[in-house]
């Protein structure tokens, strides 16, 4: 743990981590998130960085496509909609198709619940909206 206002060891992985955040979300997003003055900010972005970001650049038998679905599915069952809605506006960078995701709601309210299925298709339904789709 480092001393508020020092910085965080650059290290493979958090680069690594970095990297994936930046290519999923994009630059603007993670720009914006990572100008916090605050010494705790930016130690709290480069925490969530390292944990859920670096689960993403491990590797393994999961593509970002498949990471993202995964993703906006338990998002949308824990309700965090906020959350749902960064990675719905992101998920076509992780090559998610919107065919998926419309799937992917169905999916949502049979396993979720209604109310989580009908929130997650406000959030999708505002995010292509704001991209300009109907």
């Amino acid at each position: 743990m480092t001393e508020f206002g020092e910085p965080v060891e650059e290290s493979d992985a958090l680069r690594a981590a970095r990297a994936v955040r930046r290519s999923v979300l994009g630059d603007a997003y993670v720009d914006g998130q990572s100008a916090d003055p605050d010494p705790a900010g930016r130690e709290f972005q480069d925490y969530i960085t390292s944990t859920a970001w670096g689960v993403w650049a491990r590797g393994g038998a999961l593509a970002s496509r498949d990471r993202s679905l995964l993703v906006l599915a338990m998002t949308a069952a824990l309700g965090r909609m906020e959350e749902f809605r960064v990675h719905a506006g992101s998920a076509l960078r992780a090559g998610v198709t919107d065919e998926e995701i419309d799937e992917l709601l169905f999916q949502i309210a049979a396993y979720c619940g209604v109310p989580a299925g009908v929130a997650a298709r406000r959030v999708v339904r505002a995010v292509r909206a704001e991209r300009g789709e109907a």
